[in-house]
């Protein structure tokens, strides 16, 4: 199993930094897809999206959205923290085999235990592919937890 801790609000430190990467494959989409509901064809289509401005299929913009959820709530500030509010703006598209990371920084630690996070998201070539900000609420003790096994999952 694997275990991860977080940092409570009293050890944040403006300037902090956290990263999160995933490659995204074809199983994302679909699951993403199936999850969601957006079945747009310019992700499931390759005919279809042949025909769009990206020439290609691309992922969901929210999956980076997800994939931004990820990183704070696994690695800064972690476990527990509870999301209040994401900005985010599309700079350019996540394609299929694309590694994505998401960029995590403390910009700012407010009253309440609220702070503010930068999220941005690079691709394999340090493009910026999503900018954005979020605020969270930081959780206020030290903890370290096992993440739960994910069941295998079919997609049908």
């Amino acid at each position: 199993m694997t275990t991860i801790s977080n940092t409570p609000y009293s050890a944040l430190e403006v300037g902090q930094k956290a990263s999160f990467e995933k490659t995204i494959g074809e199983r994302d989409i679909q699951l993403f897809a199936a999850m969601s509901g957006d079945r747009n064809p310019v992700h499931l289509d390759a005919e279809f999206a042949r025909g769009t401005l990206f020439k290609e299929r691309i992922a969901h913009g929210m999956l980076s959205g997800a994939l931004i959820s990820a990183a704070v709530a696994c690695t800064l500030p972690g476990p527990g923290t509870i999301y209040l509010g994401q900005t985010m703006r599309f700079a350019r598209p996540v394609k299929i085999g694309d590694t994505i990371t998401v960029h995590v920084e403390i910009l700012e630690k407010l009253p309440k235990n609220r702070v503010r996070v930068g999220t941005n998201v690079s691709n394999q070539n340090g493009e910026l592919v999503v900018e954005g900000e979020a605020e969270v609420l930081a959780p206020r003790r030290a903890e370290t937890v096992e993440l739960k096994e994910l069941p295998p999952i079919s997609i049908g």
